[in-house]
This record gives structure tokens, C-alpha cells and sequence, in this order.
């Protein structure tokens, strides 16, 4: 069983599948399976409880769905573009960061945050032009900037508190750079940026005049009195930012794809164009339900914070428990990143093979989201050889689940934690 799909050797194909092959664009050959889709696959076939893909396995709040399924039974199913969205993320905009957005120009509504995310790399991004990411980093960014003809420059956040160095984030700007990406609260560390972060991020745009392209899906998900802060409000960033958010995780409907992305007027335009060329229209009835969503009271908000820090504590008890090192709880989203125990000499990949084999239970290895050759500073093997020592586990799942899995990992005490590997 492989956790990462190689592509086919040309070899093994037919003639009709070499042909077509040979008429890929260069693009389309440089991307294989996500590790996390081939992971959850392989979950599906040994039936292995999926702590893996960020999804919730538990219901969307009921008045959402009753608000989808009466927008469809009002026959809201063609094409649709829901003002009511941007007029209410505008007004939400104002009372949670202070930021003055115009409903009418500045808003774009996407298929989720993914789709507004690429339209914005593809809105701002020229063949040749430097983006600046994070390391860990969420494997789809990386995709998007390589179609746009863009060059990722990774920035490594230092473990194993994940901090970043100023020092390293300016050496990492250049006449070429365009744009730097900051996904806080951040997928897979769970780390929240804070206000002496953001400065220095925005210190960095301002002198090299670059543009922050935000991930703020998790905006509402900060735990132990951590607040987002979205770089936008920091002086001088709200005209050379985009805000990329969804209602996917704030309302556990990650299959409705509903995102936008909030910018200033030219860049929203252009955000918008792009959008319609390629999908025309997010789904009518979740836009409708979208409405109802973001209207919701702030008790929703709260209770969100409060059910997933309590699920974060029972997964850092549960994994500790069982000699993995969380030297870094999460501050905010619903991921852990888990070192493995020292004891276990095995690689993140192997030990995730044989997870799932021995307790059936699927974790993402950590390795997927690090990007050693394109760091900046090349560190050596032996510096980087932490990058296979952690797995990202997804908490956001219901309590029956994390009870089972508790139990399954309980399976491996008696092996310190760690699987043999078998071969």
C-alpha cells in the first residue's frame, strides 16, 4: 500500500495513454495524488478511523441546513451571485477588525477559499515573480503559485515553537518578489502569528512594496484567549492585502464550498473575472445558507472555541500518553503537529504506514508539508532531519471518534508508543 502515488513509468502504459501523456503540459506533470487524498484512500480500504483530512465527521449546525434545503425547495439552483454575503462580511469586517470594505467593489464570492486563493495568485502573479511561504506549509499554495508561473521562496519557521526569524524573512525578499502568503491561524502547526510577527511581515511589504495574500479559514478556531488578527489592520496593509476565507471550517461544511476573498477594488475585480471564467458561480442554495451562517450569534462563535480547544486537550492527553512530544500546543485551527516518540526509530511515512496497519487509525506525516530543497538558507540533512519526525493529526472530529482512536492508540502502549515495522 503507498501513501504517495509515483506517476506511472511510460513503460507500463498503453500506446493511447503514452500518447495522451505526451500532450501534458509541463504543469500537469509535475503534479501527482495529495499525500492527504491517498491517505484518506487507503484509510477508505482498511476501513482506519480518518485523522487525517480536515473535515468534521459530525453534523452542520441545523439552522444552516434548514437554510439550504429551504433555498432549495425555493428553487434557488441556477447561477446566483448573493449580495447579502458581501454586505454582511463588509459589516463583519467593520465591528471584528475595524477595516471600512465596500460591499459592492471589494468583495469576491468563490468556490471556497481554495478557488479564491488561486484566482488571487492567478490575479497578481506574473511568470518570474517570487512568493514568499511559510515552512510547514499547506501543500495547495505551492500548487497554485507553480500554475501562475510563479517561484516559491520558503521562509522555515523554527521548531519547535514554530517562531519566525525576522532575520530570515528579510533575506528572503528580492527586487522579484510579489507577494508573501500567511495562513494564521496556520495548517498543520496550529500556530497563530502574533502582533510582533505581523509587524515584521508587514515591515517587509512595505519596504519591498510586496502584497499579503491571507488564509484566514481558521480565523474563528484560537484557543486559551489567543485572538486573530488579520494583517489587514496593521497601518498601511489594508490596501496591499487580500483575505482569503471560507465558511468550510467556522461551520463544518467543507463540501459546500463557499469562499471569498475581500482585497481593494482593482484586485477584487480582477479576482471576480477570473472566478467567472472558471466556474461561473459558487452553489446557489449554500450561498442562501451562507447568509443565515454568517448572521449567526456570537454564542455560536464561542461555543465553536470552547468544543475545539476541548477536543485539542483530549488529543494532546491522548498522544502523550502514548510518548509523542507536543512541545507546541496548537494555538488556533484544528490540527496537532506531533513529534514522534523518541524512542520510535521509525520515519513519519513508516510510522504511518504501519499505523494504519496495526491500531487502524490514518494520520498525515509531517514531511509533506516541508519544502527543504526551496529553503532559502539550504539547511543540511542533519538540520532538517526533524521534517520526518512529525505527523499532523485533525482533531475536528466528534467524540465518539477521538474515543475510538484513544483506544487504538492505547494498543500501542505496550510497544512504547511506536508500531513494529513489519516488512
Amino acid at each position: 500500500m503507498l501513501l504517495y502515488q509515483k506517476p506511472t513509468h511510460p513503460a507500463a502504459l498503453g500506446s493511447r495513454e503514452r500518447a495522451m501523456e505526451g500532450k501534458l503540459s509541463s504543469v500537469a506533470k509535475k503534479f501527482a495524488p495529495s499525500p492527504i487524498q491517498e491517505l484518506s484512500h487507503l484509510a477508505q480500504r482498511c476501513n482506519a478511523i480518518n485523522l487525517a483530512e480536515g473535515f468534521p465527521d459530525f453534523p452542520a449546525p441545523p439552522h444552516i441546513k434548514d437554510a439550504a434545503v429551504s433555498a432549495i425547495n425555493s428553487d434557488f439552483n441556477q447561477y446566483r451571485h448573493v449580495q447579502g454575503i458581501c454586505d454582511q462580511l463588509a459589516f463583519i469586517m467593520k465591528r471584528t477588525h475595524g477595516l471600512n470594505v465596500d460591499p459592492l467593489t471589494d468583495v469576491a464570492i468563490c468556490c471556497g477559499q481554495t478557488e479564491a486563493f488561486a484566482a488571487a495568485i492567478f490575479a497578481v502573479i506574473d511568470r518570474g515573480d517570487e512568493v514568499v511561504l511559510f515552512d510547514p506549509c499547506y501543500e495547495t499554495y505551492e500548487g497554485c503559485i507553480t500554475m501562475a508561473g510563479g517561484i516559491p521562496v520558503y521562509v522555515a519557521l523554527d521548531p519547535p515553537q514554530w517562531t519566525l526569524d525576522p532575520d530570515k524573512l528579510m533575506k528572503s525578499f528580492t527586487s522579484k518578489t510579489k507577494a508573501i502568503v500567511l495562513n494564521s491561524p496556520h495548517n498543520p502547526t496550529g500556530k497563530v502569528f502574533s502582533r510582533e510577527e505581523l509587524e515584521v511581515i508587514a515591515e517587509a511589504c512595505g519596504k519591498w512594496d510586496c502584497l499579503a495574500i491571507t488564509d484566514e479559514v481558521y480565523e474563528y478556531i484560537t484557543f486559551n484567549n489567543q485572538k486573530h488578527v488579520s494583517i489587514a489592520t496593521l497601518p498601511g496593509m489594508q490596501e496591499r492585502t487580500i483575505i482569503t476565507s471560507s465558511l468550510s471550517k467556522t461551520f463544518s461544511v467543507t463540501g459546500w464550498r463557499i469562499g471569498w476573498a475581500i482585497a481593494p477594488a482593482s484586485a477584487a475585480s480582477a479576482i471576480r473575472n477570473i472566478h467567472v471564467k472558471i466556474t461561473d458561480s459558487a452553489p446557489a442554495p449554500f450561498q442562501e445558507a451562507a447568509l443565515t451562517a454568517l448572521r449567526s450569534p456570537s454564542e455560536y462563535f464561542e461555543t465553536l472555541r470552547r468544543e475545539y480547544q476541548l477536543k485539542r486537550d483530549v488529543s494532546v492527553k491522548l498522544l502523550t500518553s502514548v510518548g509523542f512530544r507536543i512541545q507546541f500546543q496548537p494555538q488556533g485551527s484544528f490540527f496537532l503537529f506531533a513529534e514522534l516518540p523518541k524512542n520510535c526509530l521509525l520515519s513519519d511515512v513508516e510510522y504511518v504506514k504501519e499505523l494504519i496497519k496495526q491500531a487502524g487509525v490514518v494520520v498525515v506525516p509531517g514531511r509533506g508539508f516541508f519544502h527543504t530543497e526551496s529553503s532559502l538558507d539550504q539547511p543540511s540533512e542533519e538540520n532538517c532531519s526533524y521534517q520526518k519526525r512529525y505527523i499532523r493529526v485533525a482533531f475536528c472530529k466528534s467524540d465518539a471518534t477521538l474515543t475510538t482512536a484513544a483506544q487504538k492508540f492505547g494498543e500501542l502502549m505496550n510497544a512504547g508508543g511506536c508500531p513494529k515495522l513489519h516488512y
